[in-house]
């Protein structure tokens, strides 16, 4: 009887995704088998010094990476695989897509030298594959990248449909429309659980189609005889292909910049998932040949980040494009949170130097790819789950989208606000939260993962607030007495040449506490740091009101 009970039994594990934007990553685990649902990083938060990006904890993958039957992807974005040459170098599993989006898996491997290391599995739209006791369907959905999938998971349990993230778009670029009926065949079925996208479930009706962007493009490109400059993500295939007809269709040339966007612009033409015509697109070296009004450059840096093509034009700092009076620059992507202001900054330095810039605020050149409230009530309505965990989105997406399911005769017991940890198990008439595995965030610093914690991140941030002064003292190794210094470095704190008054009131500090320390006949060095430490603490406090980081240093001979 208890062996039945715990064949039935299913748990899913958040790892990443829940009250944040991005790092997606969910296991799915029956039994002996575990299934991982996308691998994704974000970028960090303002406090993270010194960080590139941030990915999910993978501490319980990597202790059951025997049990793991597969890697499930559901479409190309950073934040759904970005974490993959990561997590492959702990956990050998092999890796399930769509083919542009194992295509560009294969670009970011190869950054890592493991593209020939790694399986990856290339499945077809409404296939199913099978994976130890689960099997898996891929469904198309819409959104901002071409071969975008929601995942339909057989367990012995039931039905779990996760749609990761989904519009429902009538008129896409690529003609491939969501596939609601497969959804509504699944709902007459039966549905144990339902993981929905939370990212837009504030906006109220529906996202516009991804065409009205090409319409004001063909508008502005129309009105425009200047050099067209346009930033968008570089993921976005659907968006690229309209820069491209726009391109195009005015005469102009397509000149591609940033090595992001020339990687996905690569993958996605040689895979066909882009329709670039013969002799459009020139090298980011000849633009200087063309006329201003003959030339269209499609740039990274939609999100100003410090590196990125766009920050580098408008820092005039770039190698082959210098911004001139009179340049159209087009924003085509909406914020991620957290990047106003460097978004901002870029916006402001461009017009600066005489650019006239079109951002979101301005004009139809973004749409979301993701589903607003009506459209996230059409596929409640056409799964009708018994269960549903609102995925993807800050705690108070999640929330909101635990309204919404209620206003459509969901009741409260029936929907699970997770955190990333959580085991929710769950069983045919049953879904509950039963404990927690290790789940957080790893922080990647150049070849560092890992290895940046909690007390380095605070030590920069006590550097970057209040500076750094070192204190270097030479005492004698029989008699402890000063022989050298104090010599005292200031970092970051004030400069020393016009604080020198300063700087000798510290070193009388310095000495006294010395001294105390040698009447107490005290020689222990984390003592003598430690009351070096306190002393000029306090002193500085009161002379500065300011708390630089105090490194004492002592050389014995």
């Amino acid at each position: 009887m208890t062996e039945d009970k715990n064949k039935t039994k299913v748990k899913v594990i958040p790892l990443g995704g829940l009250n944040e934007i991005g790092k997606n990553m969910t296991v799915i685990e029956q039994g002996n088998d575990i299934i991982v649902i996308d691998c994704g990083m974000t970028f960090p938060e303002e406090e993270m010094l010194g960080i590139d990006i941030v990915i999910p904890d993978t501490t319980y993958l990597t202790k059951n990476s025997e049990r793991i039957k597969g890697i499930v992807l559901t479409h190309g974005h950073e934040d759904h695989i970005g974490a993959l040459p990561y997590v492959l170098q702990q956990i050998g599993a092999p890796v399930y897509g769509t083919k542009l989006t194992l295509g560009l898996v294969r670009n970011k491997l190869a950054e890592f030298n493991m593209e020939e290391s790694c399986r990856l599995e290339v499945v077809e739209i409404g296939n199913v594959i099978k994976l130890g006791s689960m099997t898996v369907e891929f469904i198309r959905t819409s959104h901002s990248i071409a071969d975008s999938a929601a995942l339909a998971i057989t367990t012995h349990a039931g039905i779990i449909v996760h749609t990761s993230d989904f519009k429902v778009d009538f008129t896409p670029i690529d003609g491939k429309t969501t596939d609601l009926h497969r959804f509504a065949e699944l709902g007459k079925k039966g549905v144990l659980l339902l993981m929905a996208d939370s990212t837009n479930v504030e906006r109220p009706g529906y996202t516009m189609s991804e065409r009205t962007v090409g319409q004001t493009f063909d508008d502005i490109f129309a009105g425009t005889n200047n050099r067209i400059i346009v930033a968008t993500f570089a993921s976005n295939v659907h968006r690229i292909q309209q820069i491209i007809n726009s391109t195009n269709r005015f005469g102009r040339k397509l000149a591609v910049c940033g090595r992001s966007m020339l990687n996905v612009v690569r993958v996605a033409s040689e895979l066909g998932y882009l329709d670039i015509p013969d002799g459009l697109e020139i090298d980011i070296d000849e633009i200087g040949r063309y006329r201003n009004h003959e030339v269209t450059i499609l740039t990274t840096g939609s999100q100003g980040e410090p590196m990125s093509a766009l920050t580098r034009m408008a820092n005039a700092d770039h190698r082959n494009v210098e911004i001139m009076p009179g340049d159209l620059v087009i924003i085509s992507a909406s914020a991620i949170p957290g990047n106003e202001k460097l978004i901002g900054r870029v916006i402001n330095r461009l017009f600066a130097r005489g650019a006239n810039v079109i951002y979101e605020d301005l004009a139809d050149i973004h749409v979301s790819g993701h589903a607003c409230q009506e459209e996230l009530k059409l596929m409640h309505s056409l799964v009708k789950p018994k269960f549903f965990i609102p995925v993807h989105g800050e705690y108070r997406h999640l929330g909101r989208h635990a309204q919404l399911a209620k206003s459509l005769g969901m009741e409260s017991n029936r929907i699970i606000l997770a955190e990333i940890g959580n085991v929710i198990e769950i069983t045919k008439d049953s879904a509950k939260i039963n404990g927690n595995v290790t789940a957080g965030k790893v922080l990647v610093d150049g070849l560092g993962v890992g290895d940046v914690g909690n007390v380095v991140l605070r030590d920069r941030q006590h550097l970057a607030q209040d500076g750094l002064m070192a204190v270097v003292v030479t005492i004698s190794k029989e008699s402890g007495a000063i022989i050298g210094g104090p010599d005292i470095i200031s970092r970051g704190f004030v400069y020393v040449r016009e604080s020198e008054d300063l700087m000798e009131e510290a070193r009388v500090v310095v000495r006294d506490a010395l001294a105390k320390c040698e009447q107490k006949q005290i020689s222990e060095w984390a003592t003598l740091k430690t009351s070096i430490r306190d002393s000029l603490r306090t002193f500085l406090y009161e002379k500065t009101k300011r708390k630089p980081m105090i490194l004492p240093i002592i050389m014995e001979i």
